[in-house]
C-alpha cells in the first residue's frame, strides 16, 4: 500500500512536470490589453482589479481568439500572445465579419477617385512606389465600378503618405513591425487617406521586407469602405504573412495560366 502510495505521488509530480510553462510576464499582459484596446474596442473599468474589468478583459480575449482561429479560453496565453505580436494592418478588428463595409453609407459617391503620392519612402525608388501603388489600386479597379486617376498637386480623395510614430492623425505607428500602415474609410477631411509606417522597410518584390504593393493593396480596401475578413485567404485579412501566402498563390496561378498558353 506504502509503494502504491509512492508511485501516485510520482505520476502526479511527472504530471505537473510536463504542463507547458506559460511565458506571459506582466509586461505581455500590458502589451496584450493595449492590442485589445486598439483592435477589439477594449474598454476598462476605473478599478483594474475589479471582477467586471476582468470578464471584459475575458470577452475581449475570447473575440480576439475566435477571429484568428485560435483556442477560444478567454486567457492570454502564448499562442495567443504570438499572434497578437505579429505584423499587421493598425486598422481595428472590431467590425469582425467576412467581407463587409465599416458601416452604412461608407463609399465613395462616385466612380472616378483620385489618389496622390505625398511623399516617398526612401527604400524604393520614387518609380517603384508610383507603380506598386498603381497596381494596387488595379486589384480594385478590376472589381467595382471604380477608376483611379493619379493627381500631382492639390488635394486627392485619397492622400497616400509615409510617416513615423506620431503623424497627426490619433492613431500613431509603433516602430518596426507590429503595425505596418492604416486607412480610412471614405468620408470628408482624411476620409480614404492611407498612411505607410516609414520605420518599416518596405520592398517592391522580395520577401525580405513588406510587399508595397501587398500592403496597400490591403489599405486600399479600408479606403473604399471595407473591413477586415477573418477569412485567412481574403486580402482583407489583418496579418501581413498570411497575404505574402495569397501573393505567392497568385504568382503561381499567373505561372500556370502562361504556361497553359
Amino acid at each position: 500500500m506504502k509503494s502504491l502510495g509512492v508511485y501516485v505521488l510520482l505520476g502526479l509530480a511527472a504530471t505537473v512536470y510536463c504542463v507547458p510553462v506559460s511565458k506571459v510576464t506582466v509586461q505581455d499582459e500590458g502589451f496584450a490589453k493595449g492590442y485589445l484596446k486598439r483592435f477589439f474596442n477594449l474598454t476598462e473599468e476605473k478599478d483594474p482589479l475589479s471582477r467586471k474589468g476582468a470578464d471584459r478583459m475575458s470577452k475581449k480575449l475570447s473575440e480576439m481568439q475566435k477571429f484568428f482561429g485560435l483556442r477560444i479560453t478567454g486567457t492570454l496565453d502564448d499562442n495567443t500572445l504570438e499572434v497578437m505580436k505579429k505584423p499587421r494592418c493598425g486598422v481595428a478588428d472590431e467590425n469582425i465579419a467576412r467581407y463587409s463595409t465599416f458601416g452604412d453609407g461608407l463609399k465613395w459617391s462616385k466612380n472616378t477617385v483620385t489618389y496622390r503620392i505625398v511623399n516617398y519612402t526612401p527604400d524604393l525608388s520614387q518609380a517603384e512606389v508610383d507603380d506598386s501603388i498603381r497596381r494596387a489600386l488595379e486589384v480594385w479597379a478590376k472589381v467595382t465600378p471604380l477608376t483611379f486617376t493619379k493627381l500631382t498637386s492639390g488635394t486627392a480623395d485619397i492622400m497616400i503618405s509615409f510617416a513615423r510614430l506620431s503623424h497627426g492623425d490619433n492613431y500613431p505607428f509603433d516602430g518596426p513591425d507590429g503595425t505596418l500602415a492604416h486607412a480610412f474609410a471614405p468620408s470628408p477631411d482624411i476620409g480614404g487617406d492611407a498612411h505607410f509606417d516609414d520605420d518599416e522597410t518596405f520592398t517592391f518584390r522580395s520577401s525580405t521586407g513588406y510587399v508595397l504593393f501587398l500592403v496597400a493593396a490591403h489599405e486600399f480596401g479600408h479606403s473604399l469602405g471595407l473591413s477586415h475578413s477573418e477569412d485567412r485567404s481574403a486580402l482583407m485579412y489583418p496579418l501581413v504573412q498570411c497575404q505574402f501566402e495569397l501573393l505567392e498563390m497568385n504568382n503561381q496561378m499567373s505561372q500556370q495560366m502562361t504556361q497553359r498558353r
